[in-house]
């Protein structure tokens, strides 16, 4: 059996019996009863995840990975494809938006090449590279079936490893020039739309091009045909490699019982993916912001998720996840510190 095959084959739901017992301690903590809305769902969720009303959320960490994609040369971003391998050393220096905000938060960043397009290694940056960016997908594939598994247990690997190293709390992020537009493409696939309803600017396209963008996308899952029910045919046809090894960080992680927080719209688009190959994997996702991109709340809508915050961020990297663990902090030492009406005499 294939580390992928393993691991989709042990996620199980959540445990009810310590999301019970959660919810017992918060409904007696002195306030009105859900009066703290999502911090509420939070500490119920966190309980559900762990197996245990009592957790610890402090060791965090975002996972990233960086890849380039062929569709570039269909002239659907701005920027120069370089700025992916000039840029990603940064997640590592901590210099960048991820960067800067998981100091802030206390949190980690490992950074992953899965198909930055040059030779040599990059600072700071474990090496897992599957090639040099994806084939142009309004061509063929974006890429060979196996190479799409193989970008999945780089993930699953890589969240395993991370795991092992105590980390209570993962975050997924990315970078990847025009990878909003495979984003696009999955999201349109699973949803059954026209790439139109999900298509926006991405890092900066001028919005004359964005039909231009919307119509590449077309034109590639007209040319492929994806299989809308199997996320690896859809990862293969019109997909990138950073893309497919989120989804194998939220698989990781759900089925070793951690919580993964979704960045923005790229990770919605991964989210589905790994929500595709198991429906339970959406329990252990916590979606941190709204992204400006027009498809996020399609993609928010089929995963049936609630993010915690809308910051009007589209930057990626991992930057609303980041900022998302203080959120998940706050609602864990509320939940562990607030009195409750059994120690406090007021009348209840």
């Amino acid at each position: 059996m294939s580390l992928l095959e393993n691991i989709s084959k042990n996620i199980y739901s959540l445990d009810n019996n310590s999301i019970n017992q959660a919810k017992q301690k918060l409904d007696r903590l002195i306030k009105p009863t859900g009066s703290l809305g999502k911090i509420e769902d939070i500490c119920m969720q966190l309980a559900g995840i762990y197996g245990n009303k009592d957790f610890d959320t402090s060791k965090k960490v975002v996972i990233a990975f960086a890849g380039d994609h062929g569709v570039y040369e269909e002239g659907v971003a701005p920027d120069p494809q370089n700025i992916t391998q000039l840029q990603f050393p940064n997640f590592a220096k901590g210099i960048c938006g991820v960067g800067v905000l998981s100091k802030f938060v206390g949190a980690d960043v490992v950074a992953v090449d899965v198909g930055i397009n040059c030779d040599h290694k990059l600072e700071g940056i474990r090496d897992y590279k599957i090639r040099k960016g994806t084939s142009n997908m309004v061509k063929g594939p974006a890429m060979s079936r196996d190479e799409a598994i193989k970008a999945l247990e780089i993930g699953i690997e890589v969240a395993e490893e991370c795991i092992e190293k105590g980390y209570k709390v993962v975050g997924i992020g990315e970078m990847g020039i025009c990878n909003t537009t495979p984003s696009s493409a999955i999201i349109s696939v699973i949803d059954g739309c026209d790439p139109a309803k999900v298509t926006g600017i991405g890092a900066g396209l001028k919005k004359e091009r964005v039909e231009h963008k919307a119509n590449i996308i077309r034109k590639a899952i007209e040319l492929n045909n994806p299989d809308s029910k199997d996320a690896i045919d859809i990862l293969s046809k019109v997909g990138g490699f950073e893309i497919g090894s989120m989804a194998g960080v939220i698989l990781g992680c759900s089925a070793n019982k951690i919580p993964v927080v979704l960045d923005g719209f790229i990770s919605y688009a991964a989210a589905l993916l790994a929500y595709k190959i198991n429906p339970k994997t959406r329990e252990y996702m916590i979606a941190s912001h709204t992204s400006a991109e027009p498809g996020t709340q399609k993609a928010l809508d089929l995963l049936d998720l609630s993010p915690v915050l809308n910051m009007d961020m589209r930057l990626g990297e991992g930057s609303g996840a980041a900022l998302a663990f203080n959120i998940i902090e706050a609602s864990n030492y509320t939940y562990q510190n607030m009195a409750t009406f059994d120690e406090i005499d007021m009348g209840r």
